[in-house]
């Protein structure tokens, strides 16, 4: 009985040992290493890609600003909301006319005055001129009075006759005082009433300039569209950057562009280029764009302008950056996309075909040479490797690896790498 316990005890440990060589024999034979993430080699086109966030923004726009002949700032009171569908015509933006109303109305009561003393000095010179007209008869009645005096010549004595002759000259004289007079004061009213009436024109003018000044607080929509806020810069930090669109309540200056009206048959994403990329780039490259606020799509473009000139970027922080405008136009459309929108584009900047392909992420530096770590069994090789070309996101290489192999994209801890030797 004790024989028969010892053989089936022994039997036990002899199946529990061979499930354990098998055991260690798989995982030997497998060689996982769960805890380190590994990258693949490939082969394939090497293609160097260039990523550039940017913003959308229409080819061309219609730009509503502040008012001008307002004067000073201006507060909002009412402003269209942004990315609102308006008809030619609509109000987009009603700046307060409180002050210019004030004016408008002092104005009013000045040429209200003005044309009031129109009107009396009017009155005055008609009443003046029956005057004169009735003085100016009364002399030629006593001129022709007096020639018929002197018509009496036989009838009277010769001192009455000489009399007579001096009541002519008398009358004749009074005639052309009372006519030049007549003129005299026709002149004078003429001219009094220039300056009443050039008095008048100013006060209309001061009226129709401030009632065109209110009606220029109200900026309408000069064609259909969809509006765009623009960003008020006084809302963003000491550097300009980081602002917020303009909205109701805010003041702003005379002059100051509030918002547009896009012309959407042309898209455009603006973005900036740094300097080491600028030489890796030309007009007419193709690019894959993706704008965020329109997902699951990629949209295909290409670029049409960079500048010669590099710009100082301020927003970046100090010391600023130095780089250049880069634009790229969209080859189709599509009516979710609105300006303002912020989309990254990859632009292929280099491309080798048929190379061997290395993850950037699985390349590490010892001794001033570019290292992988390859999976070899349960550990890993460390293996140093000769680079063709290196972009971002892969590098093209010689030698060192081969397709298929697989390597740590991280580097390993060192218990888990091969010692050579």
């Amino acid at each position: 009985m004790n024989l028969l316990r010892h053989k089936r005890a022994l039997g036990a440990a002899v199946v529990v040992i061979a499930i354990a060589g098998a055991a260690v024999a798989m995982n030997a034979r497998t060689g996982s290493v769960p805890s380190v993430t590994t990258a693949d080699v490939t082969r394939g086109d090497f293609v160097d890609y260039i990523q550039i966030r940017g913003e959308i923004r229409p080819a061309k726009s219609i730009v509503l600003a502040a008012p001008l002949q307002a004067g000073g700032e201006l507060q909002i009171v009412k402003l269209v909301k942004n990315g609102s569908a308006v008809k030619k015509g609509d109000l987009l933006v009603e700046f307060d006319a409180t002050q210019l109303q004030q004016r408008l109305l002092e104005r009013q009561s000045e040429l209200k005055t003005a044309e009031g003393e129109i009107q009396q000095v009017t009155s005055q010179q008609a009443i003046n001129a029956e005057q004169q007209q009735t003085d100016v008869m009364k002399a030629k009645y006593d001129v022709e009075r007096a020639k018929l005096d002197l018509g009496k010549r036989d009838l009277v004595s010769r001192i009455e006759y000489e009399s007579a002759k001096l009541s002519l000259a008398d009358a004749e004289q009074r005639l052309k005082e009372v006519e030049a007079k007549a003129l005299s004061a026709k002149a004078g009213a003429e001219a009094e009433l220039t300056g009443k009436r050039r008095k008048r024109d100013k006060a209309k003018f001061d009226v129709e300039r401030t009632q065109a000044s209110i009606d220029a607080l109200h900026l309408t929509a000069p064609a259909d569209g969809t509006i765009n806020i623009l960003e008020n810069p006084r809302s963003g930090g000491p550097f300009g950057g980081g602002g917020v669109e303009f909205r109701e309540g805010d003041r702003a200056w005379a002059g100051a562009s509030i918002l547009e009206l896009p012309d959407l048959s042309s898209i455009h994403l603006e973005a900036r280029l740094d300097e080491s990329d600028r030489g890796r780039l030309k007009v007419g490259q193709a690019a894959t764009v993706k704008i965020e606020a329109v997902p699951g799509k990629d949209f295909t473009a290409r670029v049409d302008l960079i500048s010669v000139l590099a710009r100082v970027d301020f927003s970046s922080g100090w010391p600023p950056v130095r780089n250049f405008d880069l634009g790229l136009i969209l080859d189709e459309k599509d009516t979710r996309i609105r300006p303002g929108m912020t989309a990254t584009a990859r632009i292929a900047a280099d491309r080798l075909p048929n190379v061997t392909l290395v993850p950037a992420e699985a390349i590490f530096q010892k001794d001033g040479h570019p290292i992988v770590y390859r999976l070899n069994g349960s550990k890993f090789d460390e293996q140093q490797i000769e680079i063709v070309r290196r972009g971002r996101e892969q590098a093209a290489v010689s030698a060192g690896v081969n397709p298929g192999d697989k390597l740590a994209a991280r580097r390993p801890e060192p218990e888990l790498i091969r010692r050579k030797g």
